[in-house]
C-alpha cells in the first residue's frame, strides 16, 4: 500500500496523487467518471478534488455537475468515510466571490450536491481582494466550528494575502489554511516558486498543485506535427513553441525511457518531490489514462534525474 501523507497541520492523510474531478460530468459522463473513481479507489487513492464551478463553462451547464457525479458515486458505493473530498467556493456563477454570505450559501449547495454533511477540505477557489481577509477567515472558521468543513485551503491567492490570512487566524485563534492549490508544473515554475512557496513553507502548509501536467503537455502526447483531440489542445500545444517546453520534453523522454515509465509519470514524480508538495493534482477521463498518473505515487526519481529536469525547466 502506498503511504499516505499528512496534509499540513490537519489530521487529514492523503494519497500522494490527488484525482481531479474537473472532467466529471463534462468530458467524462457519469458512467466513465464512476469507472475512473472506482479504479482510483481500488489503487488506494483517497483524495478527490472538485469545485462548485465545474463545469459551468460548458454550454447548458450550471456549475456543480462534477460535485453531483462525485456525490452520486459516494452514495452508490457507500464509502464516504474512506475518501477525502476537496471542493471550492467562490467561482460558481451564482456564488461568486468570498463575502461571508456567499461562502455560507455556497457550502450548503456543495454539501447538497455531494450528498454529504461535511467536506474534508474546503478551498477558496479565487481570492477576492475586495473582501477583507478577516471576513473570509471568520466565515470559514464558522464552517469548521459547525462541523461542515474539516480543513481549509486556498487557491489563486497572493503571498501577501495568504500571509495576512494566516496571521489573522493565529491572532484570533481561528481555523487556518492548511493547504494551498497553486498553478505549478515543470513548464510553469514561477507561478509558485519564490514568495508564495516561501510563505507555504514558513507556515507549514502543504501544496496540491493544479495544472500538474500543463493541460496535457507533460504527458508527451503533444509533439511537432501532431494533432490531439482535446478541449485543451491549443493551450498544451503552445508549450511546444517555447525553448523550455522542448528542453523539458527531451529530459522527460530520456528519463522515462531509462526508467521504463510514462512521460506523465516522470513529470508528476518531479512535482511530488518538490519541497512543500504533498500531492500533485491530475485528472483522467478514462481508466486507460489513470495508470500513468497512479504510478507517480511510487516512482522515486534519483537526485540526478531531479536535477536534470530542474535544469531543463529553468
Amino acid at each position: 500500500m502506498t503511504a499516505l501523507r499528512p496534509l499540513g497541520s490537519s489530521d487529514l492523510h492523503v494519497f500522494p496523487l490527488a484525482l481531479g474531478g474537473n472532467v466529471f460530468g463534462w468530458t467524462a459522463d457519469e458512467t466513465a467518471s464512476f469507472a475512473v473513481l472506482d479504479a482510483y479507489a481500488a489503487a488506494g487513492g483517497n483524495f478527490i478534488d472538485t469545485a462548485d464551478l465545474y463545469s459551468a463553462w460548458v454550454p447548458g451547464h450550471q456549475g456543480g455537475e462534477s460535485e453531483t457525479v462525485i456525490g452520486n458515486w459516494i452514495a452508490s458505493r457507500g464509502n464516504r468515510s474512506e475518501v477525502l473530498v476537496a471542493t471550492k467556493v467562490g467561482g460558481h456563477p451564482q456564488y461568486k466571490g468570498l463575502r461571508a454570505a456567499t461562502i455560507k450559501s455556497g457550502v450548503e449547495e456543495s454539501l447538497r450536491r455531494l450528498r454529504t454533511d461535511y467536506i474534508d477540505l474546503y478551498y477558496t477557489h479565487f481570492d477576492d481582494p475586495e473582501v477583507p481577509v478577516e471576513e473570509i477567515v471568520t466565515a470559514l472558521d464558522q464552517l469548521v466550528k459547525a462541523g461542515k468543513v474539516r480543513a481549509l485551503g486556498a487557491s489563486n491567492i497572493s503571498a501577501e494575502r495568504l500571509a495576512a490570512s494566516l496571521a489573522f487566524s493565529e491572532r484570533e485563534g481561528l481555523a487556518r489554511y492548511v493547504a494551498l492549490q497553486p498553478h505549478y508544473n515543470l513548464v510553469s515554475r514561477d507561478t509558485y516558486e519564490g514568495e508564495l512557496e516561501d510563505t507555504v513553507r514558513r507556515h507549514g502548509l502543504s501544496a496540491v498543485p493544479y495544472f500538474a501536467l500543463a493541460s496535457g503537455f507533460l504527458t508527451g502526447k503533444y509533439r511537432p506535427g501532431t494533432t490531439v483531440d482535446s478541449p485543451r489542445a491549443d493551450r498544451a500545444a503552445a508549450y511546444l513553441e517555447s525553448e523550455r517546453g522542448t528542453k523539458v520534453l527531451t529530459a522527460l523522454d530520456r528519463i522515462a525511457g531509462a526508467r521504463g515509465a510514462e512521460v506523465a509519470t516522470v513529470a508528476l514524480a518531479w512535482l511530488a518531490a518538490q519541497p512543500t508538495v504533498v500531492a500533485p493534482l491530475a485528472s483522467a477521463r478514462t481508466t486507460e489514462q489513470l495508470p500513468a498518473l497512479l504510478a507517480a505515487a511510487t516512482l522515486e526519481l534519483t537526485a540526478e534525474e531531479l536535477a536534470e529536469l530542474t535544469t531543463a525547466s529553468a
